[in-house]
């Protein structure tokens, strides 16, 4: 049983990110520069996210959440640009990094990507965010993953579930390939993800630290094989520790390890590798501290950024 370890977008122990922005009223401003800008930024966003493959495959990460900011204004309607075809050998430099070292790389879209929302403007625009990642990915060379939260639960879950689904059909069959869903800390537990995972046929994503906020009494070992027999492949989590009492809902800078132990022993009968995305602030560094912190607790065979049981 091995457990792979990942971590979100931005290392904080190197100074790179692939999030440079350009907001559109700057875009508006710069007139005839303003295409010339936004190449520049989409460039070193490009440079940078090499540059952070480049730093996790020398530590040994091969897991690791891509930003959804990687392409500003991308999806603005105002915005004549031609964000892919210029950029065909950037995609394929990013595609053969990640496809030589087996790195598994996926993307969890904007609080805004709201498949299941009331308004169809919103409904419009995340379709068409889905399939630009979509087109992202096909550049790339990749199979991936784009990670959803159900959404809204205006008019009661239950709509709200019936919306996703509805919404989900009106994408284009590569797209729909691409969509997991994982359950939230304040409307869709568990139960609920798992009961649209079954109708729209997508895996489920267990979002650990949203399923003990947001939960009936369940047990996580009395959900967790149903979890993972929604993947044909090796199952994904999110793992985060809360920031404080008070703030159960905020992430912690790193992982409580102790938390992350239990949490492996309870379900480690299940026998199946998976990969765990660590959601914590420091991102890299709370990676590397879990580990070593595993290492001093636990009798765990680790090799690199990989637990084996």
């Amino acid at each position: 049983m091995k457990i792979r370890l990942g971590y979100a977008c931005v290392p904080v122990t190197i100074d790179e990110t692939s999030s440079h922005t350009l907001t559109y009223t700057n875009y508006k401003k710069l007139g005839e520069l303003a295409n010339i800008k936004l190449d520049k930024v989409i460039k070193d966003n490009f440079l940078a996210l090499e540059k952070i493959l480049k730093y996790n495959i020398k530590n040994d990460i091969t897991f690791f959440r891509m930003t959804s900011e990687l392409l500003p204004l991308f999806n603005h309607p105002d915005v004549k640009y031609d964000f892919y075809n210029q950029y065909k050998e950037n995609y394929k430099k990013i595609g053969n990094i990640i496809k030589e070292n087996n790195i598994r790389l996926d993307m969890h879209p904007s609080a805004y990507t709201v498949l299941n929302s009331i308004n169809e403007n919103v409904v419009s625009s995340t379709i068409n965010i889905l399939k630009n990642y979509r087109k992202m990915y096909e550049y790339m060379q990749i199979d991936s993953i784009i990670v959803l939260h159900v959404g809204s639960k205006v008019n009661g879950k239950k709509e709200g579930i019936k919306r996703f689904i509805d919404n989900f059909n009106k994408l284009d069959e590569k797209t729909k390939k691409l969509i997991v869903i994982e359950n939230d800390d304040k409307s869709y537990n568990i139960r609920n993800v798992l009961e649209l995972s079954k109708k729209i046929n997508r895996p489920v994503v267990l979002d650990y630290h949203h399923f003990k906020i947001n939960r009936n009494n369940e047990k996580i070992e009395d959900y967790i094989e149903k979890i993972f027999n929604t993947w044909n492949t090796i199952p994904k989590i999110h793992f985060s520790s809360p920031k404080d009492k008070k703030n159960k809902r905020s992430h912690h800078d790193y992982i409580n390890s102790d938390d992350f132990i239990e949490f492996i022993e309870k379900i480690k009968f299940v026998n199946r590798d998976f990969d765990v995305m660590i959601e914590a602030k420091k991102k890299d560094e709370a990676l590397f501290r879990l580990i070593r912190e595993l290492k001093y607790k636990t009798n765990y065979k680790i090799n690199g950024t990989t637990i084996e049981l």
